[in-house]
């Protein structure tokens, strides 16, 4: 049976999140992010790859990459950084400033999010909530593969999708009502904002796109793509898939290859790993049990193919991804 590739991915990545800082804004400010390896540590202890996304609840600012072209974000917007990349929120395009990683460090006392004011004392010209998200980049997250540097959702073009602006409505009462469990019920909204945003960006692709997302739209290979998350472990063959999707073998070696950037059984592999690389690091079973659940028969062959995609024995990725207690 096939499975939801996208639900399967965003559970094998392990996602996490945090919303951090609720900035109250008056003209002129200026916000500078540091790159997120920077500050996950204090942010989201234990995460391999840190995103962070700012929801503009109010009025309106700019923001983008440092020392690129900053984009215009009103009220409902939401721009994210998946890769990691430094960057600036401002009142106006153009202005910098340095980061102060002093504000990444828990509060003693205070629950999250931050509240934080910029500005002089005039009205307020924007809320903006600001989070992080945390998952696993190794050994294979294709949704970081396929992601932007900048990924800008416009209020105005998701107005038919009520859930988004639900959640963003849910998020902003939520950060400002500041009730008990506030931070965990906020985690879980900021998590269900991502999953949202990626499915408003699916949505948007053009035909012309490729990456995991397009494939994921594509009626084939999405559909191959689903199956091969639904049953990992099973004995695919490129014939199989190919008959099962409804292409002849080579139109759909060619189709999955353009548009996920890999032959399926690459990534069919690929993925195997970074299933495996989860129970490595989350349990305690025997390596050759590990092997069986990702669909190995032998362990040797396992060791083989988990060295050759990730770099490293299965044993060594144990004893360097286990998480402190």
């Amino acid at each position: 049976m096939g499975a939801d590739a996208l639900s399967d991915v965003l559970r094998a990545v392990r996602l996490c999140s945090a919303m951090f800082f609720h900035l109250d804004v008056r003209a002129p400010w200026v916000a500078a992010a540091p790159a997120s390896s920077a500050c996950a540590s204090a942010v989201l202890p234990g995460a391999q790859h840190v995103i962070e996304y700012h929801v503009v609840v109010d009025g309106c600012c700019w923001g983008g990459l440092i020392d690129q072209p900053s984009v215009r974000l009103d009220a409902g917007d939401i721009i994210a950084f998946p890769q990691g990349a430094a960057h600036v929120l401002s009142s106006a395009p153009g202005m910098q400033a340095v980061p102060d990683l002093s504000y990444y460090h828990r509060p003693v006392v205070d629950q999250l999010p931050h509240k934080i004011r910029l500005g002089d004392n005039g009205p307020a010209d924007a809320r903006i909530l600001c989070g992080f998200l945390g998952c696993d980049a190794r050994p294979f997250n294709p949704l970081l593969e396929s992601l932007p540097a900048v990924l800008h959702l416009r209020g105005s073009s998701y107005r038919e999708n009520s859930g988004l602006g639900y959640l963003i409505n849910a998020a902003r009462v939520e950060s400002e009502g500041r009730r008990t469990g506030g931070e965990g019920v906020l985690a879980r909204l900021g998590e269900l904002l991502f999953v949202e945003a990626i499915r408003c960006h699916i949505e948007a692709l053009g035909p012309e796109q490729t990456g995991w997302f397009a494939g994921l739209a594509d009626r084939h290979v999405g559909q191959a793509l689903n199956l091969l998350h639904g049953e990992p472990a099973a004995d695919w063959t490129l014939d199989e898939l190919a008959k099962t999707v409804g292409l002849s073998r080579s139109t759909f070696a060619q189709r999955f290859t353009h548009l996920i950037g890999q032959p399926p059984m690459q990534y069919l592999t690929r993925w195997r790993m970074q299933l495996a690389a989860g129970l490595l690091a989350s349990g305690s079973d025997p390596i050759a049990r590990v092997a069986e659940a990702v669909g190995y028969d032998s362990e040797a062959a396992f060791n083989r193919a988990f060295r050759r995609t990730v770099g490293t024995p299965p044993a060594a990725w144990r004893q360097t991804q286990v998480s402190p207690e």
